[in-house]
């Protein structure tokens, strides 16, 4: 039987790296891990896990076909769950880095039901930031 205990890594594919980079790197707090540029990798950590980027122009980013847009996404969205919640503080620091953070919803996730915001990446991916369960 398989028993998944959390996400290991997703793979975004990008059209512009440097924006992308600064997003995952500056906005979220995501440490550049490992860079690949020979063949087109970036992986950052994200608590337990990681962010890989792949530009589109790349040999990794060419092999997946046409670039994310408006009408073909590379996913609906992902969902990351943030230790120090305080919605008053990451709205301040997402609207300080030009981010529009809407109100906050109660959600389901994996711990049970908590308050969560969507956000954007700069390549159009929307990125759910959870707090902790009820």
């Amino acid at each position: 039987m398989i028993r998944l205990k959390t996400i290991d890594h997703i793979v975004l594919r990008v059209r512009d790296i440097e924006r992308s980079l600064a997003f995952w790197r500056d906005v979220l707090n995501c440490p550049l891990e490992r860079e690949l540029t020979d063949v087109g990798l970036y992986q950052l950590r994200a608590g337990d896990c990681l962010i890989d980027l792949v530009p589109v122009d790349s040999e990794l980013g060419r092999m997946g076909g046409a670039a994310p847009g408006r009408e073909g996404h590379n996913m609906d969205h992902v969902c990351l769950r943030v230790e120090n919640w305080d919605l008053a503080a990451i709205t301040a620091h997402l609207q300080s880095h030009g981010i529009d953070a809407p109100e906050s919803g109660r959600r389901y996730g994996a711990d049970g039901f908590g308050q969560s915001i969507y956000i954007q990446d700069p390549e159009g991916n929307t990125v759910e930031l959870k707090g902790p369960p009820e």
